[in-house]
């Protein structure tokens, strides 16, 4: 996935921007890269790095004297290097995107033919927020520019562009992925993660809505295109990518966490001794889960922060499993003879679950009982790729499907409605496999209930393959 930051300050912004994005690290694990320009100088000044083997701070701290200016935009990225400088009859400008295209290769075509010519190559892939870049220059302004990106893509793309007045955010079209703007004293700020407001002492002022655009300065906001009324933000940023502080459409994560798991536990019958969270996404599930079933809530696994942050930093998925186990660290002395629940946020490729279980056991609980956060996965990501999976076979309910009808897109309705034979025989075969005591997955009402929005405002696809382009 990605985040993003960016700030226009009556000062030197730098401070601000460097931890402004630092604090979308949870957003990915790739690449990162800052911009800012100096209207003294009348120059931008840019640098990317690769974060797969460290942290933000540690590639971008050492270069901060260098970044003059007082406005700037950053980004962590799961895709591309950027910001991506242009030159073109808009002016200069930086621009760095979030987004999932997904007819990249028919749109490098149509510009192809139309005498437009690439300059960044990703591991020889086109570099998707030049595509963008390039699809902005087809327009007159930065807005017509803008609105070619929304009608042009298949997927999601929210942006952020700094000219050498201002910085310009931009929403998806849909509003999949957030932007939140904030304020003070002397400096307007735009983010993906309400987060990274607090510490820097902005103010959470609001929401960007679905397609909204809007021009900051120090001086203030300016809206350039109005939101439009449809919406499809991600269930899944409540789920798992958002930090807990975080609210998007004005709830909180760790509030919808809380109250999914309090709803689930007041509901389920199955005896337990305590719940635990699968650090860090499930635990404020499960703190709800506790509440909701008067359970105590034990830390009967931790995390081991110091040096395995992030399950996915490797590149390779047999080194991301193996950093997926060292991180989390069962303990025998709040586990011992204990029917032991554990919420976690979702199941995926199932590559984690095994090892996990089997050390549960080992480390002596009696019972080990899964509630899942979300329905079960069925169908891929369209629209924002929050799973590294190049297909849909890398879900686990796909090759169980398989498994059952011999073709793992037979049915799929039926595996994804809660309560039908096929569901429950699925979410049996997943238990059995694993070797849980039990295994149970949130109803995708629950989730909604627990959001609290309309549910045509959600994209719920990956749970039941609804669809909105």
């Amino acid at each position: 996935m990605g985040g993003f930051f960016g700030v226009a300050a009556k000062r030197k912004c730098r401070a601000d921007l460097f931890y402004g994005v630092d604090y979308n690290s949870h957003l990915g694990t790739k690449r990162a890269g800052m911009a800012t320009y100096d209207a003294e100088e009348h120059r931008f000044c840019r640098s990317i790095h690769s974060l797969e083997s460290t942290y933000f701070r540690t590639k971008f701290e050492a270069e901060l004297p260098k970044f003059n200016g007082n406005t700037g935009i950053g980004v962590i990225s799961d895709t591309d290097p950027q910001p991506i400088i242009i030159n073109s009859h808009l002016g200069k400008y930086a621009i760095v995107t979030v987004a999932k295209i997904t007819n990249i290769d028919t749109l490098e075509r149509r510009l192809l033919d139309m005498g437009v010519h690439f300059g960044e190559l990703s591991s020889g892939s086109t570099n998707q927020t030049e595509l963008v870049a390039l699809l902005i220059n087809r327009g007159n302004t930065f807005v017509e520019g803008i609105e070619n990106v929304f009608n042009s893509i298949e997927g999601s793309c929210s942006m952020l562009i700094l000219t050498e007045h201002s910085v310009i955010a931009a929403r998806d079209r849909l509003g999949r992925t957030p932007i939140a703007l904030g304020r003070k004293d002397d400096a307007y700020a735009v983010a993906s993660e309400s987060t990274a407001f607090p510490n820097l002492d902005f103010e959470h002022v609001r929401d960007l809505g679905p397609g909204e655009i809007v021009e900051i300065t120090a001086d203030g906001v300016r809206q350039l295109r109005a939101p439009g009324s449809e919406m499809q933000i991600c269930s899944f940023l409540w789920v798992y990518y958002g930090f807990p502080t975080s609210c998007y459409e004005g709830k909180n994560v760790e509030e919808m966490r809380f109250d999914s798991g309090y709803m689930m536990g007041q509901t389920d019958d199955t005896p337990v001794d305590c719940a635990c969270g699968i650090p860090d996404s499930g635990v404020g599930m499960a703190l709800g889960y506790a509440a909701g079933k008067g359970v105590p809530y034990h830390r009967c696994i931790s995390k081991y922060t110091p040096t395995w942050p992030r399950s996915f930093t490797p590149s390779e998925q047999s080194m991301r499993n193996l950093v997926a186990k060292m991180k989390l660290v069962p303990n025998h002395a709040m586990l011992n003879g204990k029917r032991a629940l554990f919420c976690d946020d979702s199941i995926v490729r199932g590559t984690q679950l095994n090892d996990n279980v089997r050390e549960l056991y080992r480390c002596g609980a009696r019972e080990v009982h899964m509630r899942i956060a979300c329905p079960p996965l069925i169908y891929g990501c369209r629209y924002v790729g929050f799973t590294a999976s190049k297909s849909d076979m890398e879900l686990l309910t796909r090759r169980i499907i398989e498994e059952f009808e011999g073709d793992p897109n037979k049915n799929l309705e039926r595996y994804a409605t809660t309560g039908t034979p096929e569901y429950e025989a699925m979410v049996e075969k997943i238990r059995e496999r694993y070797n849980l005591t039990s295994l149970k997955f949130n109803t995708l009402e629950t989730l909604v209930k627990a959001i609290g929005l309309p549910k045509c405002k959600i994209c719920t696809h990956c749970f039941d393959g609804s669809s909105h382009n």
